[in-house]
């Protein structure tokens, strides 16, 4: 689950099992009404969020991530 941690988006690693790793320079995406938040870690392992549209974008307007495709 995606959570706000000093105004960064993180994720869960698969790869290394470990949680709230933060997304290094995220894109958020728009897929099917969902807010898909993706980059990769500091290793350079790719992770994945999904965000809600309110967390979205705050993301966005706090410059923490960039638009992505999908959105309108």
């Amino acid at each position: 689950m995606a959570t706000k941690s000093e105004g960064a988006i993180t994720a869960y690693s698969v790869k290394t099992k470990t949680k709230n790793v933060p997304i290094i320079d995220p894109v958020i995406d728009v897929k099917a009404g969902r807010y898909i938040a993706t980059g990769k870690d500091k290793d350079g392992n790719k992770l994945a969020a999904i965000l809600g549209k309110a967390k979205a974008e705050e993301h966005i307007k706090n410059g923490a991530a960039k638009k992505g495709s999908g959105w309108e």
